[in-house]
């Protein structure tokens, strides 16, 4: 694997550490601001908006810049959101650093996808999104803990001032290893850019992505006080197994990506969202038996992030199909879709918590996956209909 792919792993790393690491720091925020706790967590929801509207809209409006200029310029707006973060005087300014580094986040993972599959053979190309999204995984599991650790002992303010550094880092690694003759792709006009917005195939793929996100986040988004109040951990014990979480996620996104490659996006994407699906029902009966949950959960965070890969470059390849101009903005849009599955996991997992209990959210979790696999089944159908019309 090329050099480059590290530098894009590296910003992964530092992307997915200030993503995640407000879930952490959001009490102390919201004790030292002054400001309630919903409100300290409109910083996570407003982040996700940065993403959702920074993918699409500024990966279509950056089409004709560099992609290696385009790639720096983001490490550096990244860089200046945290800083801005660490400065802040308030929450008014806390919510504008949050929402400059969500835009940078949703241009980097669409465009980076891109640039991942560029560097390599094609049949190796979702491992290549695998290793760049790798770094978001590895963030899970020890810039989120080193990142809430420090904000808990230090102060949050610190938490992001580290976070910069870590953009520095990767600003610096960008300018070194990425080459300058990345190819671009033709800038998408307005038709292109609508034909992605609007074309049923790839609006299916943007319903996979945010159905099969959404069911896991229906039932991670609440994974804490269930394994606590359902399983019987103590809180430190709950920080292990979070831990635990993570290195199965890590472990699973690259193994993802290899599937994909092997046998294609859609076989690989219809085993990992049957597994989701049929762990998150077996989740709701081990919820409450301790170290049966424990081993569900390890289980489950191997194919939780293992669909990324495949999901990222079927989409690409559907775009290269469907909408070979604008296959930039596309990824970006599946990328937004990561985020409003994010958002709607969570907003489901809170109203089945408020209405029907903490421990229904798996199985409403397994429905919701469950959908996604329908659709791509479908999605795979309709992909071999060429084929079979030539035959």
């Amino acid at each position: 694997m090329p050099l480059a792919l590290l530098a894009l792993t590296i910003s992964a790393f530092a992307i997915g550490t200030t993503e995640f690491v407000i879930v952490g720091l959001v009490p102390t925020i919201a004790e030292q601001l002054g400001v309630s706790l919903p409100s300290a967590g409109l910083l996570v929801s407003l982040y996700a908006l940065g993403v959702a509207v920074g993918a699409p809209v500024l990966t279509a409006l950056t089409g004709k810049v560099p992609r290696k200029q385009l790639l720096v310029g983001l490490m550096a707006l990244f860089t200046a959101g945290n800083v801005l973060a660490w400065l802040a005087p308030g929450y008014e300014t806390l919510v504008v650093a949050r929402v400059l580094t969500g835009l940078a986040h949703g241009v980097f993972f669409s465009i980076g996808s891109t640039i991942a599959t560029s560097l390599v053979s094609k049949e190796k190309a979702a491992s290549a999104i695998a290793i760049m999204f790798g770094g978001l995984t590895v963030a899970l599991v020890t810039g989120v803990p080193l990142g809430t650790f420090i904000g808990q002992h230090f102060g949050w303010r610190e938490t992001f001032l580290a976070v910069s550094a870590l953009g520095v880092i990767s600003l610096i690694s960008s300018l070194i290893l990425v080459p300058k003759d990345i190819p671009g792709r033709a800038v998408a006009g307005l038709k292109a850019q609508l034909n992605v917005l609007t074309h049923p195939r790839l609006l299916m793929i943007y319903a996979i992505t945010a159905l099969g996100y959404g069911g896991v986040f229906t039932a991670f988004t609440f994974l804490a006080p269930m394994m606590q109040s359902l399983a019987g951990f103590s809180p430190a014990a709950v920080s292990w197994i979070l831990l635990g979480y993570g290195v199965s996620v890590a472990v699973g996104n690259i193994w993802g990506g290899k599937l994909a490659d092997r046998h294609g996006a859609v076989p690989a994407l219809k085993f990992i969202f049957a597994a989701l699906a049929l762990l998150l029902l077996v989740f709701q009966f081990t919820a409450s038996i301790q170290y049966a949950a424990l081993a569900t959960v390890l289980v489950m965070g191997i194919f939780a992030f293992g669909n990324v890969p495949g999901l990222q470059v079927y989409v690409v390849q559907k775009a290269e199909q469907y909408a070979p101009d604008a296959v930039d903005v596309a990824s970006g849009l599946n990328i937004a879709a990561f985020n409003v599955g994010i958002a709607m996991g969570s907003v489901i997992g809170g109203q089945t918590v408020a209405h029907i209990g903490l421990a229904q959210t798996p199985w409403i979790g397994a429905v919701i996956v469950a959908i996604a696999l329908v659709l791509v089944s479908l999605s795979g159908r309709l992909d071999s209909k060429p084929r079979l019309a030539l035959g």
